[in-house]
């Protein structure tokens, strides 16, 4: 997972040092090509759902959560280090969503748990470091620390794969990467300036999802 991280890390610096260097009317262009790009993603993500209510009863009770907790304004206190809280708070959410939401993350976590195959986490690696690099060059240092809750969770999926395998199970699946989806369009509208929807409040809907599914899968 070590990998993972430093790749996110390493194109997080070089995105931040091109950031320096682009103008704020390439910077606008640049955030509007990356907001078609994730909603794109969003969209093929939810599609994969297999059950609307589960996705629904999730994000619901997630965002219900999420705002009594006010995950947004806490990160952006964390944030306040950088020149801009906010700025810092829409670059880690939305950098972990993208980097921690899908079926490589977990399918590959488990893998390289169980069977010490690591091909889709080196897969991934790569994509991250390009979107990092991206993401970084319009969100800055927010990005970066991204890398720090990659090596944290994906080292504790690698760790308790034994006790993780039921998620690659496809309903599960399916159900955690349509709520993911449906976040990741949620971050594509923001990049638009479409709709500055609160992200980071719906983050426990990703916990909440296999939870609802289980109890849903008990009373069947």
């Amino acid at each position: 997972m070590l990998i993972n991280a430093v790749c996110v890390f390493v194109g997080s610096s070089i995105g931040m040092a091109l950031g320096k260097a682009v103008s704020e009317r390439f910077k606008k262009i640049l955030f509007q090509a990356v907001g078609l790009t994730t909603i794109g993603v969003g969209i093929k993500m939810t599609l994969d759902t297999a059950n609307f209510i589960i996705v629904l009863l999730s994000l619901a009770f997630g965002a219900i959560l999420g705002e009594m907790i006010d995950i947004e304004e806490k990160l952006s206190r964390v944030g306040r280090f950088s020149k801009d809280s906010t700025r810092f708070a829409k670059g880690f959410v939305a950098a972990t969503t993208l980097f921690l939401v899908g079926p490589m993350t977990i399918v590959g976590s488990i893998r390289a748990g169980l069977l010490n195959d690591g091909t889709l986490i080196y897969v991934k690696s790569v994509l991250d470091f390009i979107s990092s690099v991206v993401l970084a060059s319009l969100y800055g240092v927010g990005v970066f620390v991204t890398g720090v809750v990659v090596l944290i969770v994906q080292g504790s999926m690698v760790l308790l794969a034994s006790q993780l395998s039921f998620l690659t199970q496809q309903s599960y699946l399916a159900n955690f990467t349509g709520v993911g989806g449906l976040i990741v369009l949620a971050i594509g509208l923001r990049l638009l300036e479409l709709k500055d929807i609160k992200v980071g409040n719906f983050l426990p809907a990703l916990v909440l999802s296999p939870l609802i599914d289980f109890i849903a899968r008990f009373f069947k």
